[in-house]
């Protein structure tokens, strides 16, 4: 399994939620999105309706039937493979997707650093670390 660290920086969170989520809808996947943050999980569902003009993405915060769920808990009631930790705060439980998006800023590099050690070297993960560079474009560090 993978897993994709991705420290944010120009472009807020929703944006890139938005494309990271895209392109799981576009290859036939769900995606399951985690935050324990009730504020920020009524902020993403409000940003998915507006961040993009030009295409729908469906998304709810309940119910088995959303291809992106915004959801407190890492169960995936809507089949999901993917998963996106959006809170800064890793959760073991992402493993056992097939793959994880870690996202994190300034205020929680020590937690994803942590983690990063954590899963580095264990058998079946396959971490990438991310980061977006001053003109919107990102770049594998590790």
């Amino acid at each position: 399994m993978q897993v994709d660290f991705y420290q944010l920086g120009r472009d807020p969170l929703a944006s890139v939620l938005v494309r990271i989520a895209t392109r799981v809808l576009a290859g036939g996947g769900r995606l399951l999105v985690v935050t324990g943050d009730e504020a920020q999980a009524a902020a993403l569902d409000e940003a998915l309706w507006t961040v993009s003009a030009d295409d729908f993405l469906p998304h709810g915060r309940e119910g088995a039937d959303q291809p992106v769920l915004i959801a407190a808990s890492i169960d995936p009631v809507n089949a999901a493979r993917h998963v996106a930790l959006v809170d800064g705060e890793w959760r073991d439980a992402a493993t056992g997707f097939e793959r994880a998006f870690h996202f994190f800023d300034d205020r929680s590099i020590e937690p994803a650093r942590a983690a990063w050690r954590a899963l580095r070297g264990r058998d079946g993960v396959e971490p990438r670390y991310w980061r977006q560079d001053e003109a919107g474009g990102w770049a594998q560090i590790a």
